[in-house]
């Protein structure tokens, strides 16, 4: 399982945009001499995440993202290895440019409630986010929509609390929220020789860092999982 960083309440900056395979092994070797692996990850450095993603029938969140709306919120349920040993409900919020994230733990149960249209029991929920997320599936019609996979590769720097991952093999299971079965269908999003780079860090980015970045080109346009998952439905 991947290392749980606290989230820094005052926001987190953000780069993110596809990069091509050349560039990633160029990249990655670089890092790897300043920055450190993430130790909860598997043999080769990688561990999955899949998430699902919440919308509603007139692609709200979807479109505020294409639209590039500086404001804007995005529900997910998040495990990973498709293990239910961690269930985590996050909220990712946009604020200018600053990102916020919030989580807390669910249960499968939980979550196959929310699935099937069962959300009464969310408005007096003690968790905060459950009440945040019943308010926008009963006011905006918020509901899971599709599933995504993807492996990440993820490196850290204590100064700036930079952390820097790398995601590939992004699949999208369309519009089937059958997060919990194995073998729920997936079709590939992301074209083989990308590699979608995110680099998030607190007030600064430390100058050994921005000089390894200077080998691929950082002012591309961002790149989403979601929307990628999105792009045949």
């Amino acid at each position: 399982m991947p290392t749980l960083t606290s989230f820094n309440p005052n926001g987190r900056k953000e780069i993110k945009q596809a990069i091509s395979y050349p560039d990633y092994t160029l990249l990655k070797t670089k890092l790897q001499h300043v920055m450190q692996r993430d130790k909860h990850a598997g043999i080769n450095g990688k561990y999955l995440i899949r998430s699902t993603y919440f919308d509603n029938f007139e692609n709200k969140v979807l479109n505020e993202k294409k639209e590039g709306y500086i404001n804007r919120d995005k529900y997910r349920v998040r495990i990973y290895g498709k293990s239910t040993t961690t269930i985590n409900l996050e909220r990712k919020s946009k604020r200018n440019n600053l990102t916020f994230k919030t989580k807390c733990a669910i249960s499968q149960k939980e979550y196959e409630k929310m699935r099937g249209g069962d959300i009464a029991w969310m408005e007096e929920d003690e968790r905060a986010l459950i009440q945040d997320l019943y308010k926008d599936m009963k006011y905006h019609q918020l509901k899971p929509m599709t599933v995504v996979d993807y492996e990440r590769e993820a490196y850290i720097y204590p100064f700036g609390n930079v952390r820097v991952t790398f995601d590939s093999k992004v699949q999208s299971s369309l519009r089937n929220t059958d997060m919990f079965n194995p073998k729920l269908p997936m079709v590939d999003v992301l074209e083989p020789n990308l590699v979608i780079l995110e680099v998030k860090y607190d007030e600064y980015l430390p100058d050994i860092i921005k000089y390894l970045l200077q080998s691929v080109d950082t002012r591309a346009e961002a790149y989403s999982k979601y929307q990628l998952s999105r792009m045949y439905v």
